[in-house]
């Protein structure tokens, strides 16, 4: 009960509804074991005498129980189904909580199939054991008490002899929990590969189509779905061996106690009455005994999703706020900053390479800093670390003088904004996607950063305009269209950190040129960071880094760094090979050489 004990919290603040479900329950196994009773008040002081004038009031006292036991059982379905209901409620918004908080690290190994089956699947199954589950297990043990302790009372001999069987059925059980809860385990593990086959499918579609691999899909989501039909089949094979051995046991108890009780009435050792109630009686035992299989296997799926609900509950947040941090005021804060010796490896040990090693950097308020180089270089690292996506392994950066470990993480990105390579759209309004950063913006806001972006006149004529619904993660629009939409979403921040993460690599040149002459009206004040693969987009920058395998290679301006040999220039003559003019620029003979080349 350790998994059940852990998520206490989510539960145990209902305990009326909890106690009330348990009693509620157990006030009606008490009043069904009357039944028992009156069936020997009816043999051995009614029928057998032949007094038969207080039939007719034992009779409207059965009715009078079967009134109450329903009534009791209403309390035990309302306050179960408050209980499950609340609980569900509780923990579904405490895991995604939970997911809000996490930190970049946890998001690049998670899958988010699983995650939504630990949503849905692993909740529900919480919500039906403690709602109900819960109570008619604990039902099980009190019926058994309580059963056997007016067993007890009517013939102590018999009901021993009928005991004699119950630890052979306890020891079948156990051992049916033993073996059926690893495999409850790898159906849940199964199902969330399942549910990631699925969403992978739906969301990366159009790459499916295009390069024709519906057949390997199929055949994927066919070996998933083998998995998953091969782990219930084993678990079918588990009831089959254990259920019908628990039937068996359970009724052997009453063969036992008929054979028994039989030879003892024939003797006159009891009376007629007293074997048809203990027979009843234990009849009523054997019922959830028998089901004791079913109680114990929804168990062992709850307890199966416990424990994979509490491995996201109980995940470690890799970046959260120290113990007193500082809030930036966004009106007087300036944008001064400073990377000091930053290094970060995304993993520990030396076995992963560092993707940012000795890196210093000092930022001025206000000015651009230009980033370049390829893959893997550290450009996206520089900014993220910024960010607090995650914590540097050594060395500081500073925002205005200030630690941003010593920052309010709400504060700290409070103050920037970014518009990433990938430009993730909701499935919402053009309007909301844009003042997803400024929920109180007005319409005039929205425009006007529209309209800076370059984004204002395709939104219009679109047939709902602003209002327009984007389909999912933006379907529906061009990549193009999809990355102003993201520029207009920064610019209407107005922070006081702008970082453009390649944003505009899915632009054509002519728009991405309208879009740099509106970036530097942008700009003005603020300091901003600029990702990029082409020289174009940084050749205005108040400094150009140049990284290579997370070192810096090469710093300067535009044309300092075409007069130095090295990365930047080599791409220089890369990206500008089909334009001579270009290349003659450069203030040495190679320049000329390597125009030769190309228009020969």
């Amino acid at each position: 009960m350790d998994i059940f004990r852990s998520l206490k919290a989510y539960y145990w603040q209902d305990k009326p509804f909890l106690l009330g479900s348990i009693l509620g329950l157990a006030a009606a196994t008490a009043l069904g074991l009357v039944y028992p009773l009156l069936l020997r008040r009816l043999i051995d002081d009614m029928i057998l005498p032949g007094k038969y004038e207080g039939v007719l009031a034992l009779a409207l006292l059965a009715v009078g129980i079967v009134a109450v036991k329903a009534s009791c059982q209403y309390i035990h379905g309302f306050c179960g189904g408050r209980l499950g209901n609340r609980l569900a409620y509780r923990m579904r918004n405490g895991c995604y909580a939970k997911l809000q908080e996490l930190s970049f690290s946890y998001y690049d190994t998670a899958r988010t199939g699983d995650l939504m089956s630990r949503l849905t699947a692993d909740i529900e199954g919480i919500r039906n054991f403690i709602g109900f589950g819960m109570a008619q297990l604990m039902n099980t043990t009190f019926l058994v008490l309580f059963g056997f302790t007016v067993m007890f009372f009517l013939d102590w001999q018999l009901t021993l002899v009928t005991l004699s069987v119950i630890p052979v059925l306890g020891f079948v059980a156990i051992r049916f929990e033993q073996q059926i809860h690893p495999v409850f385990r790898a159906i849940r593990s199964a199902i969330g590969r399942l549910t990631v086959s699925v969403q992978e499918n739906v969301t990366g579609v159009r790459t499916v189509k295009s390069f024709a691999r519906e057949p390997f899909e199929v055949k994927k989501f066919s070996g998933n779905n083998e998995e998953y039909r091969e782990k219930n089949l084993e678990i079918a094979g588990v009831w089959a061996r254990y259920f019908p051995a628990m039937e068996f046991i359970a009724n052997f108890s009453v063969a036992l106690l008929l054979l028994v009780g039989g030879w003892r009435v024939i003797h006159h050792h009891m009376t007629l009455g007293d074997l048809v109630a203990m027979s009843s009686m234990l009849g009523i035992i054997v019922a959830p005994l028998w089901t004791l299989g079913f109680q114990i296997n929804g168990y062992t799926q709850s307890k199966a999703a416990g424990e994979r609900l509490l491995e996201l509950l109980n995940q470690p947040i890799a970046v959260r706020n120290a113990d007193r941090c500082l809030e930036l005021d966004l009106s007087t804060g300036e944008g001064h900053i400073r990377y000091d010796d930053v290094n970060f490896r995304y993993a520990s040990g030396d076995n992963h390479p560092a993707a940012l090693s000795g890196f210093n950097l000092d930022v001025p308020p206000g000015s651009v800093i230009g980033l370049l180089g390829g893959t893997g270089s550290g450009k996206s690292t520089a900014v993220s670390l910024l960010l607090r996506a995650y914590d540097v392994t050594s060395g500081s950066i500073t925002l205005d003088g200030v630690d941003i470990r010593h920052i309010d993480l709400e504060s700290l990105r409070q103050h920037t904004a970014i518009v990433f390579q990938e430009s993730f759209l909701f499935s919402t309004t053009i309007k909301e996607n844009i003042a997803y950063g400024c929920p109180d913006a007005s319409m005039e806001e929205i425009e006007e950063a529209a309209r800076l972006a370059k984004a204002d006149g395709f939104i219009r004529e679109l047939p709902e305009g602003y209002e327009t619904v984007v389909g999912e993660r933006g379907m529906g629009l061009s990549g193009g269209q999809k990355q102003r939409i993201a520029i207009a979403r920064a610019f209407l921040r107005k922070p006081k950190v702008l970082i453009l993460d390649d944003s505009t690599s899915a632009l054509d040149m002519e728009t991405e040129q309208e879009i740099q002459q509106s970036l530097r009206e942008v700009m003005k004040g603020r300091t901003t960071f600029i990702i990029a693969h082409r020289i174009s987009s940084l050749m205005h920058a108040d400094e150009i880094v140049v990284l290579d395998r997370g070192h810096v290679v090469q710093r300067g301006k535009h044309d300092k760094l075409l007069r130095q040999p090295g990365l930047y220039r080599e791409t220089y003559k890369i990206q500008f090979a089909d334009r001579p003019e270009e290349l003659d620029r450069l203030p040495i003979d190679s320049a000329s050489v390597l125009g030769r080349k190309v228009t020969g």
